[in-house]
Parts: C-alpha cells; sequence; structure tokens
C-alpha cells in the first residue's frame, strides 16, 4: 500500500486557518483539524492506516474551539475536541460526535530542583492559584502540604491556554468541582479572561514551551507532552484522598469508575472519580461528523478510517500514551456513527462499519 502523509507542519496549519482544509489537501485524503492533545494518536493511527488502505490523513492541531469551527462550517471531513458539544449545538450543526480514546490533563511547574511529582497540590489549592488568589510559592497553605520541600520565596507565574481549548475546560470541570473559590469566580469554560499577569499563550505546545523558559511558572497541559517534553509534573490528591501521578493506568482506574465503563454512556466527565489510583483530571477526545454527508465518497472515506482505528487502533493509542475505550463506549460510538446518512438518505455510517467487520 501507498504511504500516507500525516501532515503537522505550520504551513498545513497557517493553511487550514484561512482557507479549507479541505481544499489544502489532496483530494483522495481525510482532512480533519481540532485537538491538540489528540494529535498523537491520529497521526499513529493515520500512519498506520495508511500501510493498510492507503489513504492520506491531514490533521491541524489547531485547538478544539478553531477544530469545532471548522466541522460546523463543513472546511474540514471531522472535528476533533476534547470536549463534547451540548446536544443543542449537536442538533443545530446537525453533527454526530463520539470519542476516540482517554487521556488527562496534568499541572506542572517549573521550579528549578524540585523533580516531577514531588510538589503536592489539592484541587482547592490549584483553583486558588489559577483565579490569581494564592500568589507566592511559599504560602503557608502551599508550605503545609509539601514540608519536605525548599519552595522560593517568589511571586507564582501562571501560565494558561488564550485560546478556546478542551484541556482548559476538563480542567476548569475539575477545578469547579474541587475549589469554591475557582468556582465563585470562573466555572467551566473553555476559554477564560485571566487574572492580570497570567500568561495566555495559545495550543498545548506553546505551554509546555512557556513554562520551560519561566522560572517558578506554573501551567496545565496534555499527559503526552509531559512525557515528550520532560515536563515536570504535580502530584494531586485525588477523591480517596491519595497522592498521585499522572499516569495511563490512572486515567484507566478513573474510567472504570464512571459510567463510561458501567453503561458506555460517554456525556459524563470523568474528572474527581473514585478510586485509589484513579487520576483526578481525566479527559475523553471526540470526533464530529456531520450526520448528513454533502459529499458521499468524502464521509465514506473519514468514516472508513474512524472505523477501522475502533477495530485496529487500541494498541497504538497505547502506544501513543492513551487509554482505549472501553468496549461499552465503542458500541456507544458505533451507534452514533450508524446515524451518517448521505444526502439521498443511504446509511453511509452503518454500511463502512459492516465492511470492516465482514
Amino acid at each position: 500500500m501507498s504511504n500516507l502523509r500525516f501532515t503537522l507542519s505550520a504551513a498545513l496549519v497557517g493553511a487550514c486557518l484561512v482557507a479549507t482544509c479541505a481544499h489544502a489537501a489532496d483530494s483522495q485524503s481525510i482532512t480533519g483539524a481540532g485537538s491538540s492533545a489528540a494529535a498523537p494518536v491520529y497521526k499513529i493511527w493515520g500512519a498506520e492506516y495508511a500501510k493498510a488502505k492507503g489513504t492520506a490523513l491531514d490533521y491541524a492541531p489547531v485547538g478544539s474551539g478553531a477544530g469545532m469551527a471548522k466541522i460546523n462550517k463543513r472546511e474540514v471531513d471531522f472535528g476533533a475536541s476534547d470536549f463534547i458539544a451540548s446536544p443543542a449545538d449537536l442538533k443545530k450543526n446537525d453533527l454526530v460526535m463520539f470519542p476516540t480514546v482517554i487521556t488527562g490533563v496534568v499541572p506542572i511547574v517549573n521550579l528549578g530542583k524540585i523533580g516531577s511529582y514531588q510538589l503536592h497540590l489539592t484541587g482547592e489549592l490549584l483553583g486558588r492559584i489559577f483565579a490569581g488568589q494564592l500568589t507566592q510559592w511559599d504560602a503557608p497553605e502551599i508550605k503545609a502540604l509539601n514540608p519536605g520541600l525548599k519552595l522560593p520565596n517568589h511571586a507564582i507565574r501562571v501560565v494558561a491556554r488564550a485560546d478556546g481549548s478542551g484541556t482548559s475546560y476538563h480542567f476548569s470541570d475539575y477545578l469547579s468541582r474541587t475549589s469554591p473559590a475557582w468556582k465563585a469566580k470562573y466555572g467551566v469554560a473553555s476559554h477564560f479572561d485571566w487574572p492580570a499577569g497570567t500568561l495566555a499563550v495559545k495550543g498545548s505546545g506553546e505551554v509546555a514551551k512557556t513554562v520551560q523558559a519561566t522560572e517558578d511558572s506554573i501551567g496545565y497541559i496534555d499527559f503526552n507532552y509531559v512525557l515528550d517534553d520532560n515536563l515536570t509534573g504535580v502530584s494531586v490528591k485525588n477523591a480517596d484522598g491519595q497522592w498521585v501521578a499522572a499516569s495511563v493506568e490512572g486515567f484507566r482506574q478513573a474510567v472504570m469508575h464512571s459510567t463510561w465503563y458501567s453503561s458506555g454512556d460517554f456525556s459524563t466527565e470523568l474528572n474527581n472519580l473514585p478510586g485509589a489510583e484513579s487520576w483526578p483530571i481525566t479527559m475523553g477526545t471526540y470526533i464530529a461528523v456531520p450526520r448528513v454527508a454533502s459529499a458521499a465518497d468524502r464521509a465514506e472515506r473519514t468514516l472508513r478510517f474512524l472505523t477501522w482505528a475502533y477495530l485496529n487502533g487500541d494498541a497504538l493509542a497505547r502506544q501513543a500514551k492513551f487509554v482505549p475505550l472501553p468496549e461499552r463506549v465503542q458500541a456507544s460510538a458505533y451507534r452514533e456513527i450508524s446515524r451518517v446518512v448521505s444526502g439521498s438518505g443511504e446509511m453511509l455510517g452503518a454500511k463502512m462499519m459492516g465492511q470492516l467487520v465482514n
């Protein structure tokens, strides 16, 4: 089979920001845009799909908000987001949406000789820090949780996302569940007007770079960046009162205690769930496609890739440091895919799944 091009270049990202990705890519390719957190798994799925099927994938990691805007305008074949759209928005834009994999959000710091997961912070303190209400690293509340660490007598430099971000959405949902100060001031959203002095940057990659370049800083980022960029994670107290470090196993444990696992319902959050090992800021990532395809051939190509990934992509997801979906969630996702039809009413989603299974 021919090799697949998986393009994450700045040139393609720029092109997708000013024009339709569908026109930027080859007519026989699949185009997607959105979540930067999920880009590694789409990259590895795409590379293996090339070997199996010979179809190109052009994916632009422009952020969840921008990805959903593009699929709403039908500028790409699929939009990728780290938070699921509301039923009202899905109906308004005539989309179906389903999860692909599971990962997590990790607070990260740059505190000199303090190593990864040595610093302990509760959700309550994280909320106060990001709300601009706790401003010194040697504050008594932080020192009380970290008696063995030498904390700097310096101001906390907060780094956050400036763009609409699924990572921000899930992080703020966690903070709203654990920090009354955060909930009262900000609540849950994908975009915020951050306090004065916050270093707000676009994209997970810029968060990583900014924290690495800024002493005494704290930010939040997707798990795969922590590993790939050797970032310093923060230990967080989970719902069972255990201090935990972010890990694939911690994400899996959170899912095991959720409705995702018990009933296949993927509409609920995965934050602050029970389990001694559960990572408290766990999240799913999603794909949205038009319910009624304007171009049946392009829709079939896209759905063929996505259903192939469900059937063949679990080991690849683990390789990319993500958690595959439980079988019940995959079954729920298949039901959503089966709702996709052509303009003439042909059941494209069911057709694609039937071809791959048989």
